[in-house]
């Protein structure tokens, strides 16, 4: 199941409490997005030309090992956030509009007076 599907049927916070299940699997998106290397990672795949970005050049940002970087990565694709795919010898990664949609939907609460 992916992180956030647990949302798609549910209100955002305003409306109604998250369930246990639907906190936990938020809370993993937003302990993934704590990281400030995954932040920054995601920042960059955001504003990259054309929304996506290749791995070299996510590397290349960072004064980190491959592998390190590699981590980060793969913890951002298990919760949701990035894609990725192979081209010849490298990676390429994108975002996933639906899971920042979700996010920004649940955290959206509109002002009060």
């Amino acid at each position: 199941m992916e992180p956030l599907e647990l949302l798609e049927c549910s209100s955002p916070l305003t409306r109604e409490p998250l369930s246990a299940e639907q906190g936990a699997a938020v809370a993993r998106v937003f302990k993934a997005l704590g990281d400030p290397v995954r932040l920054r990672i995601v920042s960059i795949v955001a504003s990259h030309g054309g929304g996506e970005v290749c791995v070299c050049d996510i590397t290349a940002a960072f004064d980190l090992s491959q592998p390190t970087i590699s981590h980060h990565l793969k913890v951002l694709k298990e919760v949701g956030l990035l894609v990725s795919e192979r081209r010849a010898s490298w990676v390429y990664y994108r975002l996933v509009p639906e899971t920042l949609a979700e996010l920004s939907a649940l955290i959206n609460v509109p002002a009060t007076a």
